[in-house]
């Protein structure tokens, strides 16, 4: 059964963690579209040059200051919407940029897909605000998480523009390894026993 992922969960000061946690998971709609989660990348906190906290607390970031568990989304290059998810503690400004869902890749694409914008920014993680997280028993098997550079941040310096804190997969190896897993499990079940006949 699908189960909501509460706004707390996302509050821990984890943001590696957290980000790929998320892989997995579904973002869903409140008019019924869900997608799962395949590719994220963590910014975090103010001396992450790559994070737009990194210039503090302004009109913009403001929301990235509260506690995890709510939407940040803010418009690129006049034209994309970016979804993120806020997370850690109050005060400590990080967030994960949701780059790719199951069908869809790349941040602009996946906003579009599901009809989110700006109106979103600043509520919680939550089916009262019309986005929300589900788990729903999705296993993503470290094995098959790719972790890479950020994408199109050169500005924040060879240092940071190398931190490997995109993650990501390809949800064809997600269902290979669910099958090898099954698999095994069943090979490993002790073979049931018959019932033995009398005279056979």
């Amino acid at each position: 059964m699908p189960e909501i992922i509460p706004p707390e969960y996302w509050q821990r000061r984890d943001t590696l963690a957290l980000a790929r946690n998320l892989l997995g998971k579904f973002l869903v709609r409140a008019k019924g579209d869900a997608r799962m989660i395949t590719e994220v990348e963590a910014y975090d906190g103010e001396s992450d040059l790559a994070c737009h906290a990194r210039a503090g607390r302004t009109r913009r970031t403001a929301v990235m200051y509260g506690p995890g568990g709510a939407w940040y989304v803010y418009l690129c290059y006049g034209m994309h919407e970016m979804l993120n998810l806020v997370v850690g503690p109050k005060d400590w400004p990080a967030a994960v940029l949701i780059r790719g869902i199951e069908g869809c890749h790349g941040p602009g694409r996946v906003t579009r897909a599901l009809g989110i914008d700006r109106q979103l920014n600043g509520t919680k993680a939550h089916p009262d605000f019309g986005l929300w997280l589900e788990d729903r028993g999705v296993k993503v098997p470290r094995r098959i998480v790719q972790a890479t550079p950020r994408i199109g941040i050169d500005y924040a310096g060879p240092v940071w523009a190398k931190k490997p804190w995109r993650f990501h997969f390809d949800p064809a190896e997600l269902t290979a390894a669910t099958r090898k897993r099954t698999a095994t499990a069943k090979s490993s079940r002790p073979a049931r026993r018959t019932k033995q006949v009398a005279g056979s």
